[in-house]
Parts: C-alpha cells; structure tokens; sequence
C-alpha cells in the first residue's frame, strides 16, 4: 500500500482522531497532577512560614522587642545557608538582626506573600554564590518595627521544573506511542479491508470461485467474510440453477416445438383431407397446452422459491382438504388413501404454496402406489413433520438427489404423463419456507418427509 494512500484511508483518520481525543484527555490528567502537586508545594512552605511567624509575634509580645531580637540572632546564626530566612528591622529602617543584608525588594501577590530573589553560598571555597527565589511575609510591630520571616523556595520552583518537565515529555511519549498504536492497528485493518477489496474485484471480474479469506480469530472481519461467503455462495448456486434451468428448458421444449413445427408445415403442404387436418390440430392443441403448463409450472416453481407472503397457517387443516380432494382420483384407481392428522399443527407458510406442495406429492403418490398412499401430520423436537409414502416401486436411493431437479424423470417414467417438475416444486416450497425436504425408501415404495420450521 503506497503511503500517500495509506494516509487518505478512514482508519488512518480515525487513528488521527483517537490519538488526538487520547493526548487532550492526557493532557488535562498530567495538568491536574501538576496543578494539584504545586499547589501543595505552595500551601504547605506558606504554612511553615505562617507558623513561624505566628511564633515570633508571640515571643515579642511574651519577652519583648529585645528578646525577640535574640531569637532572630539565634535562629539566623543557626541558618546561614538561608534556608529559614529572618530578618528584624528598626522603625527606621536600620536592620537590626537576621540573615539577609537588606530588606528584599520583590512582587507582592494578591494573598500578600513577597517573591523575591536572594544570593545563597553554593558552598565552595572560592564563595561563589548562585541565585534562588524567596517567599516570605512580613509584619509590622507595635513599636513600628518591621519582621520578616520566609523560606528558600529554589528546590520548591526546582521540584516543579521536574515535575513540568516530566509532563511534556510524559505527553510527548504518550503522543507517539499512541500514534504507533494507531497506525499499526489501522495497517492491520487497512491491510485486511483491502484483501477483500481485491478478492471482490476479481469476483467482479469473472472469477466466481473466488472467496474472502478467513483468518480463524472469530473476529468481525471474519465474521464479515463468513456472511460475504456465504452470500457469494448462494449467489453462485442461483447463476448455476439459472443456467440449468435454461439448459433444460432448450433441451426439453425444443422436441415439443420441433414436432409443432413439423405439423404447421406439414397443413401449409396442404393436400390433407378434413379429417387429417383436424387430427393434426388436436395434436398441436395438446402439444401447445403441454408446452403452457410446462411454463407455467416453471414459473411457480420461481415464484415458490421466494416464498411468497407468510402468515400463520394451519398445516392440519390444509392437508386435510388436500386428502378430501385427492380421494375420489385415489379411489378410481382402486386405491385407498390413509390419513393420520395431528390437528391444529401451526406452522408460518403460504397457504396457496403449501397446498400446492401437498398436492403434488399426494399426486405423485397416487400415480405411482400399489395399494395404498399414507399421509401423516405429526409435531417433532424440529418442528411440524409432514409425511407422504406410498407402496410403489420408488426410487433408487442415488437418485433421490436427482429427482428434485427440474425436467428430470427416471427411464421407468417415460411413459407416464407428467414433465418432471412436480418434485421441483416440492423443493422450491420447501426451500421458500426453509423446510427440510427428504426423499427415503420405503417399505416398499417412496417416503417423503418435509420438516418445517417452528412457528414464531
């Protein structure tokens, strides 16, 4: 994939979004965390401070401005290094004790706290010093004398340097690490998006065979694939069914209509007696009707493998009419017809399909059974079954397939009328309805069983 491309695709973009929607939340994390470590700082030496100072006020007023120049003495010969910073000045300004030289020119904030910048002894030989940043606050005695008590904030101001260091670079880390993440990730989803875009070019190029590869991780893609396989699957059987229904229908309708050719032809010859002429119109006429309901019988079968609208049905009672309307044709040949119905069996079909189906194996049955047609309805752990078996020569079990295809009819058929959809039908139905149609032996004969869906 050429990068330029690479960086047009959504999933590129999407990173992009991500690591942008992930660095801001860091960002407001590592800013809190700085603001909440540095206010700290600040509150706690503030304290300190205050406290000291609080301290000293009351030892002024405990042993006086004399005592209280003692203690400044005492505390700023204990802290050259000025750390603690104290310093005690006269009304007039003249410092009197501490450990600074003169009173700290600074800002003064909003809370009254002076920042000033003071030299500290970085304690070598040669008595270089360096500078670092001062807090204190001061007050006013009584007698007009000033005092000023505060603390080296330089490791303070250091310790948040660090700490704001630290931030940036966390962010920045956290930046490309996420941003490696990402492109990684959407490499892979790209990569993989892209093996299907190039499996489905080729399918549209002629290559029918062609299928998604699947990686067996039971992702969404492989979900995705599963789904596009299987409807390319289908898709693939449907062009195989239309050519062989094509196939068929030259192979089957041409001899029908070359003899109907040969008729007309052989009437426009003429020198035919009116007798003959009229013999060879019945024959046309049948002809034509075989040819009609041959077309029509494709087209049901088309219309039933899209199962129509659905609805509740009552099975039970459907085959019951089928069984009531077929019984006479089954007594005229001397056959009884038998029916074992579970009543109120419900199953969501087409009504006009479902008898349809019905009618056919109930035909099919009488037109090839010996003694008897059986017909059952009964509720399995699968749902509503319904049975048709006859005591007929029946089929071989290889051709049980076969038999469901359409125009096929077996060598023993021939002779009998029929054009070798009325199983094809059965299947489309039962296909319609996702129904599971099975042919078996019988004992003798043919059983034909369809199992059909539960009833939502």
């Amino acid at each position: 994939m050429f990068p330029a491309r690479f960086l047009r695709t959504p999933t590129f973009r999407l990173t992009l979004v991500s690591t942008a929607l992930f660095a801001l939340s860091s960002l407001v994390l590592l800013a809190f965390f700085y603001a909440t470590t540095a206010q700290f700082q600040e509150r706690r030496i503030a304290e300190l401070i205050s406290a000291d100072l609080q301290g000293l006020i009351e030892q002024y007023r405990a042993d006086g401005w004399e005592g209280l120049r003692r203690t400044i003495e005492s505390r700023s010969a204990a802290r050259p290094d000025r750390a603690s910073i104290y310093l005690l000045a006269s009304p007039n300004g003249t410092l009197v004790a501490g450990n600074i030289d003169r009173w700290p020119e600074g800002t003064v904030n909003e809370e009254g706290w002076l920042e000033f910048g003071i030299e500290v002894d970085v304690g070598t030989n040669d008595g270089r010093k360096e500078p670092h940043r001062g807090l204190a606050r001061g007050f006013i005695l009584p007698d007009g004398s000033r005092l000023l008590v505060g603390r080296d904030v330089e490791s303070i101001v250091r310790f948040r340097d660090q700490v704001l260091q630290a931030v940036l670079w966390g962010m920045g880390l956290t930046v490309l690490l996420s941003l490696a993440g990402g492109i990684l990730v959407s490499r892979e989803l790209a990569s993989r998006l892209e093996a299907i875009n190039r499996t489905t070019e080729r399918i549209m190029n002629g290559e029918m065979s062609e299928r998604i590869v699947r990686h067996g991780e039971k992702d969404e893609f492989d979900r995705l694939a599963g789904n596009l396989n299987a409807m390319l699957d289908r898709i693939e059987r449907l062009l195989a069914d239309r050519k062989q229904v094509t196939d068929d229908i030259a192979h089957d309708l041409r001899t029908p209509l070359t003899r109907m050719r040969n008729r007309i032809e052989l009437a426009l010859i003429g020198d035919l007696d009116q007798k003959a002429a009229q013999n060879l119109l019945d024959e046309t006429l049948v002809e034509a009707d075989h040819l009609i309901t041959t077309f029509n019988a494709l087209l049901e079968i088309a219309q039933a493998e899209s199962g129509g609208d659905m609805a509740a049905l009552d099975l039970s009672a459907t085959v019951a009419e089928a069984c009531e309307l077929y019984r006479p044709v089954a007594e005229d040949k001397g056959l009884e017809l038998e029916s074992r119905l579970t009543p109120d069996l419900t199953i969501r079909g087409n009504r006009h399909r479902v008898a349809q189906a019905v009618a056919n194996l109930l035909d099919n049955g009488i037109k090839y059974a010996k003694h008897r047609v059986t017909v059952s309805v009964t509720v399995t752990n699968e749902g509503p079954l319904l049975i048709v078996a006859d005591d007929g020569p029946g089929i071989p079990g290889e051709a049980h397939e076969r038999v469901l295809q359409r125009f096929v009819r077996l060598e023993q058929d021939r002779s009998l009328p029929g054009n070798g959809l009325g199983l094809s039908l059965v299947k489309a139905v039962a296909d319609g309805h996702k129904a599971r149609l099975q042919l078996e032996p019988g004992d003798p004969g043919l059983r034909v069983s369809v199992t059909f869906p539960q009833a939502a």
